[in-house]
């Protein structure tokens, strides 16, 4: 009887590491799922605080992914060795066809909701009460 009882143990040993296996499978499968998920949803919600904030300040535009990605290209621009407010500002004038004003609110705006860390280090003598 003990031979009987041994064999139908194990199989069922299998088919219980069988089933822990295929739940760790599932799991890590939803969990890089969600991993790769939260970024593109955490980069949406940003560009649409950039879109909403350029809608309030007045600055119109016609395609939300390039404005994005233009407003996106501020931060690293500010951290090349020449980059000022002014020099970010005046590439944004020149190379998008705004004017100056505009090329001003629209590198807040995007400093502001991209890269906010900065904003007091690049206005020190602007923001004066």
């Amino acid at each position: 009887m003990t031979a009987q009882l041994i064999g139908y143990r194990w199989p069922l040993r299998l088919a219980g590491q069988a089933t822990l296996l295929r739940f760790m499978g599932v799991t890590g499968g939803l969990a890089a799922a969600a991993a790769t998920l939260a970024a593109p949803i955490h980069a949406d919600m940003m560009g649409n605080a950039f879109l909403m904030a350029l809608t309030n300040a007045g600055i119109a535009y016609s395609q939300p992914a390039s404005t994005m990605a233009l407003g996106q290209s501020v931060c690293p621009m500010l951290v090349q060795p020449d980059g000022s407010f002014d020099s970010v500002t005046s590439r944004m004038a020149d190379g998008n066809g705004m004017s100056y004003q505009v090329a001003g609110a629209f590198t807040l705006v995007a400093i502001a909701t991209y890269c906010p860390a900065v904003m007091a280090g690049l206005l020190p003598n602007r923001l004066q009460a």
